[in-house]
């Protein structure tokens, strides 16, 4: 008999999920979604599927779900289904979310063993923001039919470096050393095959550090490059910047649109961005590479107009920071080719996770570290380096921490309404006071940018194909 624990929000689980708890006799109390829930009580459902068939495996939301072990355990290549599959499947059922409920398929299932240690135990129900609270006997017995293994890995030992940026160099160095055939020279920049910077790229730089550059030194620097030339001005005329009349020339674009300081950061990140191939494979659902780019910088912008004028951080900086905040990503895939698609398919396996506990799992390294040491590397600003470095910090106050802020904030903004990877993250109220921001002026700063959704996206679309 279920009763419900809170009757002014509560209400019953899909009618579906109801049966199949009644049927197998589990008591079980409705509770809201909240963050504050212990991760080792709720259950990670993944459905995961190779040549075989499907199988849904269970695990603690504190814990990473490890595919080499688990093949070691099955003898078996699982992979997340394709999105639409599983979509196809909850429609079916009229179901938003997948619940952790055994019997809702007929494929074999698969649980963590460490799962039936908590006393009481979460489970999807099927609903967003609704939750199944059954006790460890009762989901015991939701488990009759269901295999016991030992195949995730507690978060516990697995501990991105936020905050310890010296550190850098020398885990970049032992990752490589791991996980490449190559060997490790005297100097990390020697082993690691990065592609020089293009010439308009090194022209761009030299630019953004002299105080008397004009708008026809830059105008000068674009239309050198043909293809960069066409993305300024198609960026120009994009409905997103509702230029009246027509783009007739790089320098029309730049003085009657864009403005000096945007352009030779935005050249800049599309020279950067050009320097490293999209890689091939992506975690199935992912955002694309620059949408997110340009949804973020887009983002930021905004945020940026928002801060007072006085605590501001340069805007032409900002955004390039939103632009190329993923970079790192880039990097993974060019450095360790043969483990970036076991990143992909770890991403999928645990949506649960942000891609930091993934990579520091597989790799000993996150994209953070190896985006913002190529920043240095290749002479960048520091504020960009930073940026990169300590975006998935909130809680950063050291030295140019308004970019990375800035970054944190966009990108988790953004991802609370479904743009970008990983599950939805809370926002601080530390985060908006560091950047003097009020919640309302970041939602309208978001909302502007979602608004002008389709203008962006043709926007990306120019950059999306691998090249």
């Amino acid at each position: 008999m279920n009763t419900a624990v809170d009757t002014e929000s509560c209400s019953e689980p899909p009618i579906l999920i109801t049966k199949l708890l009644k049927d197998l006799g589990v008591s079980y109390q409705i509770q809201r979604d909240r963050p504050n829930f212990p991760a080792a009580q709720r259950v990670q459902a993944v459905l995961l599927d190779d040549a075989i068939g499907a199988m849904l495996v269970l695990f603690p939301q504190d814990h990473l779900l490890d595919l080499a072990r688990l093949a070691e355990l099955t003898g078996r290549e699982l992979a997340a289904v394709k999105p639409e599959r599983l979509a196809r499947m909850l429609a079916k059922h009229e179901l938003s979310r997948l619940p952790g409920v055994p019997s809702l398929t007929s494929s074999p299932c698969l649980y963590e063993e460490r799962l039936l240690q908590q006393p009481r135990l979460l489970l999807e129900s099927g609903q967003l923001g609704m939750l199944v609270e059954v006790s460890s006997s009762d989901f015991k017995r939701m488990l009759s039919k269901a295999s016991a293994g030992n195949f995730a890995v507690p978060l516990s030992g697995i501990r991105p470096n936020l905050d310890r940026p010296h550190d850098d160099r020398a885990e970049i160095s032992q990752a490589v050393q791991s996980f490449t055939a190559r060997r490790i020279q005297k100097r990390l920049e020697e082993t690691i095959e990065i592609p020089p910077l293009s010439h308009t790229a090194q022209k761009i730089i030299k630019l953004r550090v002299n105080p008397d550059a004009t708008v026809d030194d830059i105008t000068g620097v674009v239309e050198t490059d043909p293809a960069l030339a066409a993305q300024v001005i198609s960026w120009a005329a994009s409905p997103y910047y509702a230029a009246p009349g027509r783009i007739r020339s790089v320098e029309d674009a730049i003085v009657r649109v864009l403005g000096f300081d945007l352009v030779i950061n935005l050249a800049l990140g599309l020279a950067l961005g050009k320097t490293l191939s999209l890689p091939k494979d992506q975690p199935q659902d992912a955002t694309p590479y620059w949408q997110q780019a340009i949804y973020t910088a887009a983002v930021i912008e905004g945020l940026t107009r928002a801060i007072p004028r006085e605590q501001r951080p340069e805007p032409g900086l900002s955004y390039l920071a939103g632009l190329l905040h993923n970079f790192g990503y880039l990097v993974l895939a060019h450095v360790f080719p043969p483990h970036f698609s076991l990143i992909c398919r770890h991403l999928e396996a645990n949506p649960h996770l942000s891609h930091s506990h993934v990579e520091q799992h597989l790799l000993g390294i996150t994209r953070e570290q190896i985006g913002a040491w190529l920043m240095r590397l290749w002479g960048m600003p520091e504020e960009l380096a930073a940026a990169l470095r300590f975006q998935n910090d909130p809680g950063y106050d050291g030295d140019d921490a308004a970019y990375p802020n800035l970054v944190c904030l966009a990108v988790r903004m953004l991802r609370n309404r479904g743009i970008g990877s990983g599950p939805d993250t809370q926002i601080p109220q530390q985060l908006f006071d560091r950047l003097g921001i009020s919640r309302e002026r970041a939602d309208d700063a978001v909302a502007k940018v979602l608004a002008a959704e389709a203008a962006l996206r043709a926007l990306a679309m120019q950059f999306n194909s691998p090249h």
